[in-house]
């Protein structure tokens, strides 16, 4: 961890910008679990609860290719800070929803929050490469990964203890002064000059477009691009399984230590004792692999190859397993892919695309990702509730999936890995200058 402490002492703006992301991932799991507690509460429903998170990926899907623009034309320190502040106001908005009528607020609501984080996002993947030097960007990325990974834990086992024991209104209270905090710690970054894109008489659409001509230009960057929507087509349906697999199959409060502590509401405890598990894994296998593998361009696409693999395997097992324990060690398994595909395809992109259109790439990574996702999301929760698919059955056909993809990519390096030697270094600017 030395490594990451350096980084964090010798650069001040990264430093604030990591602590940024803390607070604000720390509230951020607070509010998923209330959220799908609350759901849970007020209606049994797995497709509820997919219209959750559903509502949580569309907003994305369709204003990325705006964000992606903005990240480029403006300042995205600017940018960080107004959309954390709105959405402090917009989480606190949660405290209104107090029956079953009225959920149609909280999918509103968390449209309107990932609305905005739509923007955030990509300008933060974007600003990551303005505040660290190329030398530095496996390190901070790989720090960036471990402290998702340590605030999915933390928060959400915190998360889940607090909206069983205090209740949900709480945990929104507390997410809503994270993103204050937040907002006040990236304001203190200091930026330096940096070209702009200036495209007058064009649409957003338009220069959205314009950024995407340079990947199609260099394919194996635009296969990089959409390593994220590949892998999420195959574990965003956990996001829902998981839900159920805690309030259905492994309720806490059926186990000596769920009454031990007295608790009531045993599925939320569940979820939040499978988030520790699965930040620990996304945490510790991108560092791990890290450091077997090394930081060239044909180590991190290998390392990618090692995390679709696992990813599939860990959800295969998921669906085979009969106990609390085995769950978790296959959501370790799983985890530890899914975090070494995150952070090695990010580490790639910003090594390799260039400044001025880097905005729009990482909003086209995300807007994909995050359709695959939400296709996925409701194909499981379709499964549950119209066909009847037990969960077992449909996590294991997702582990098909996984498998699916694996060898898919697999095709793809081995085709492209004797090329790779052509983007060891960022593409020359003079390629984007139409851009």
């Amino acid at each position: 961890m030395g490594e990451y402490l350096n980084l964090l002492k010798r650069n001040q703006n990264f430093s604030y910008l990591w602590w940024g992301n803390v607070v604000s991932l720390l509230g951020d799991w607070f509010n998923l679990i209330a959220s799908a507690a609350l759901i849970t509460q007020l209606t049994n429903s797995g497709v509820a609860i997919s219209y959750l998170f559903l509502v949580r990926y569309i907003p994305v899907f369709i204003f990325s290719p705006i964000a992606g623009v903005i990240a480029d034309k403006y300042d995205r320190r600017t940018i960080l800070i107004v959309t954390d502040l709105l959405r402090a106001v917009t989480v606190l908005s949660f405290l209104l929803i107090r029956s079953a009528d009225q959920l149609w607020l909280l999918y509103l609501l968390t449209a309107v929050q990932f609305m905005l984080s739509a923007l955030f996002t990509p300008a933060r993947s974007a600003m990551l490469a303005n505040v660290v030097q190329q030398k530095d960007l496996v390190t901070a990325n790989a720090l960036d990964s471990f402290t998702w990974s340590t605030m999915l834990a933390l928060g959400s086992f915190l998360g889940g203890i607090v909206a069983a024991i205090f209740g949900n209104q709480t945990a929104f209270v507390m997410d809503a002064l994270t993103f204050g905090l937040s907002a006040w710690l990236i304001s203190r970054i200091v930026l330096p000059k940096r070209e702009r894109i200036s495209i007058s008489g064009q649409s957003n659409w338009l220069e959205f477009i314009g950024g995407l001509r340079y990947l199609w230009q260099v394919p194996v960057l635009l296969v990089i691009s959409l390593v994220k929507a590949a892998g999420s087509f195959v574990w965003g349906a956990i996001n829902v399984l998981e839900i159920s697999y805690a309030d259905q199959v492994y309720p806490l409060s059926d186990t000596a230590l769920g009454q031990w502590l007295s608790i009531d509401n045993g599925g939320t405890a569940t979820l939040g004792l499978i988030y520790v598990v699965s930040g620990l894994g996304t945490g510790l296998g991108p560092l791990l692999i890290r450091r077997w593998l090394g930081d060239s361009t044909k180590r991190l696409m290998t390392g990618i190859s090692i995390g679709f693999l696992l990813t599939a395997a860990g959800i295969s097992m998921l669906g085979q397993v009969s106990t609390l324990s085995a769950f978790l060690g296959s959501t370790f398994v799983r985890t530890v892919g899914t975090g070494t595909i995150w952070v090695f395809s990010s580490v790639l992109l910003q090594m390799l695309i260039p400044d001025k259109v880097r905005g729009r790439v990482f909003a086209f990574e995300f807007a994909i990702l995050t359709l695959t996702q939400s296709l996925s999301i409701f194909g499981a929760g379709y499964a549950q509730d119209v066909w009847e698919w037990p969960l077992d059955q449909i996590t294991t056909g997702f582990g098909g999936f996984g498998i699916i993809v694996f060898t898919l990519w697999m095709v793809f390096f081995l085709f492209s890995r004797k090329h790779l030697h052509n983007y060891e270094t960022v593409p020359s600017e003079t390629s984007t200058t139409a851009i």
